[in-house]
This record gives C-alpha cells, sequence and structure tokens, in this order.
C-alpha cells in the first residue's frame, strides 16, 4: 500500500532512510521546520536550513520516487527568543513560494511560556497574511493538555483563523476530541518515547474514527523510527480493519489535506500507466 508521512524529519536521516521508506511504500512526505538539535543564534542559520529544506532534501527523495514537501517557521524550542523569532518570521516570505512549501509550521507551544505564545501568535499572523496551510506542534508529556489547551483558545480567539486549514500533531487519548471537535485536523505521531504507539493510534482510530485523522512518524535526531506508518498499516489489518480505512488515514487524509495549498501538485502513483 503506497503512503504519505505527513511529519518526519529527513534533515536528521540518513539517504539509506529514503531507499527503506521508498521500499516500503512511502511516496510523498512533508517535513516541518523544527530544532537542529541546537538552538541557532541568527537568522543566517535559519536561511541556510530553509535552502536544504527546499533545495536539497527534495533531491534526495526524488533520487527514490518520494516527493518531498516541507514547511517553514521558528519552532518552539528556539521561540524563547522573541528577538530572533521575529527575524526568523520577517525571512520566511523570500522562501513561501518555493514549489514545495505547504505553508507556516510546525508552531506551537513547548514548556507554554509567554514568549512562546507570543511568538505563536505572530506566526499565525503571517500565515493569515500569506492565506498558509498551518501546522502545528504541540508540548511532550506533562505539558501536553495544558498547551493543547491555550493553543486552541489562541486560535479560535482569532476569528480569521479557517479550522479546516490547520492540522494539531502530536494528539494523544486525552488531547485528541478536543481538537477534532474544534473542527481541526489532528495528526497521531507514532513515536517510542513521548508520543503514542501503532497499537494505541490504532485504539484512537476505531473510537474516534478517521475522518481529518493523520498519522506520522516524526522521524528525528532522537529514538524515532521513521517506518512507524507501515507498522500502524500492519497493527490495522491485523485487527481487520478494511483496507479503503487505513487508505484513508495513511493516504487520503493527508493529501486532502496538502492539496488545499496550490502549490501541492502531486503525482499519484496509484493512477499512472505505463506507456
Amino acid at each position: 500500500m503506497y503512503y504519505v508521512d505527513p511529519h518526519i524529519h529527513m534533515v536528521s536521516r540518513t539517504t539509506d532512510d529514503y531507499e527503506t521508506l521508498a521500499r516500503m511504500g512511502c511516496v510523498a512526505m512533508s517535513e516541518p521546520a523544527f530544532w537542529a538539535g541546537f538552538d541557532r543564534c541568527s537568522v543566517d542559520g535559519f536561511r541556510d536550513y530553509f535552502r536544504q529544506l527546499t533545495e536539497v532534501e527534495p533531491a534526495r527523495a526524488a533520487q527514490f520516487g518520494i516527493q518531498h514537501y516541507t514547511w517553514l517557521c521558528i519552532n518552539a524550542k528556539e521561540a524563547e527568543n522573541v528577538e530572533l523569532s521575529r527575524e526568523v518570521i520577517a525571512m520566511i516570505p523570500e522562501f513561501i513560494n518555493c514549489p514545495n512549501v505547504l505553508g507556516i509550521g510546525e508552531i506551537g507551544l513547548n514548556k507554554n511560556t509567554k514568549n512562546e505564545a507570543t511568538v505563536f501568535v505572530e506566526h499565525l499572523e503571517l500565515a493569515i497574511k500569506l492565506e498558509e496551510l498551518i501546522l502545528i506542534h504541540t508540548p511532550h508529556l506533562e505539558d501536553k493538555l495544558k498547551g493543547t489547551r491555550m493553543i486552541l483558545d489562541m486560535l479560535q480567539n482569532d476569528k480569521r483563523i479557517q479550522p479546516e486549514r490547520v492540522l494539531v500533531d502530536h494528539v494523544e487519548e486525552h488531547t485528541i476530541k478536543h481538537v477534532l471537535d474544534a473542527g481541526f485536523w489532528a495528526g497521531m505521531t507514532m513515536y517510542p518515547v513521548t508520543k503514542c504507539t501503532p497499537q494505541r493510534a490504532a485504539d484512537m482510530i476505531e473510537i474516534h474514527g478517521t475522518d481529518r485523522l493523520c498519522v506520522n512518524s516524526a522521524g528525528d535526531w532522537g529514538p524515532s523510527k521513521p517506518t512507524a506508518v507501515p507498522d500502524l498499516i500492519i497493527e490495522m489489518r491485523k485487527r481487520g480493519h478494511r483496507e479503503a480505512d487505513i487508505r484513508k488515514v495513511v493516504f487520503d487524509n493527508p493529501l486532502t489535506f496538502f492539496a488545499q495549498n496550490k502549490r501541492f501538485q502531486f503525482k499519484d502513483p496509484s493512477t499512472e500507466t505505463n506507456p
């Protein structure tokens, strides 16, 4: 089965990972801007990073038939530096029209601080001004429920935000209903330490259904598994789920969300015919 990983950080993965993902059926992915493993100290560091996301990674992915898309922002871990954050936000329009850019993300909260909230709102302003999709990071572990509620409050307090154009990622059992009931898209991350497993993701699908729901690996620098989406496919098959329902979660839904951006020009390999 072909699938899409809507949240994976390939700058932290080897070229062998691209080959493995292609063999597992990955045909497209999106890579949100995130932390580099250390705090960057200048806007030029982010400019080089955005070039990597818009030039280097699409070329690496294309070697294996994978279509690579990306998102731009300064992530929540570095948002404590409001001055630098504002410089990065001002620089984003230089890259926003690159053909593989889907929108602003992953923005959100890390420790639920005032500075993080300030930078989050200023990212939202840019997304609204540029009419871009929004991808949101929710905090880890004990900060998740409070942070998710703070994020939803900030989103719902701005009537210009269109819920169908926002994906709130890293939901878990105690936050998924809040996100879906508010009309937003929800993303489940199958991450071995701080998020959820394929088994828990399958449980949530069985409880909440498949509408406005995506799944991802968020493969990055730390303990993570870039093939987590195929693991979910196997888990759902073990449980007897219909192939159409599995495909909806791992393929159709992310494509539906991404297609709201006019730059998203996906070529579906399942509909291509050999000459």
